[in-house]
């Protein structure tokens, strides 16, 4: 009994260390962003939330680099997605009941073609 005590506290501490990633807003916003468009670019994530390039690929980073996203280089796009599974069924529930604020107006996306 005391294993699987240890086991479950193991596991428990494991998903908070995984929430604590998740639980800044704009991380938040970016994972409902992700987990809603199915594969959008850096670009995209950033015009959507109206932040700055700099701050929106920082916080990429750290979700990166904690096994929460991957990206994949597609011609000269860099794609994110959730890899990790209980991040993922968790933003998926998040995704479906949060009003996302619909893309900011930018003059790169004004632009024709």
């Amino acid at each position: 009994m005391d294993e699987q005590k240890a086991a479950a506290q193991r596991q428990l501490t494991e998903y908070a260390s995984r929430l604590k990633v998740c639980g800044h807003p704009l991380r938040l916003m970016l994972l409902c962003r992700i987990a809603r468009q199915g594969g959008p670019c850096v670009s995209e994530l950033w015009e959507c939330l109206g932040q700055p390039q700099p701050v929106v690929s920082q916080h990429l980073a750290v979700l990166k680099e904690k096994g929460i996203v991957t990206s994949e280089v597609q011609g000269n796009r860099r794609i994110y997605s959730i890899v990790d599974p209980f991040v993922k069924r968790i933003v998926a529930s998040l995704a479906e009941t949060v009003e996302l604020p619909e893309p900011v107006e930018t003059s790169r996306s004004a632009r024709p073609g």
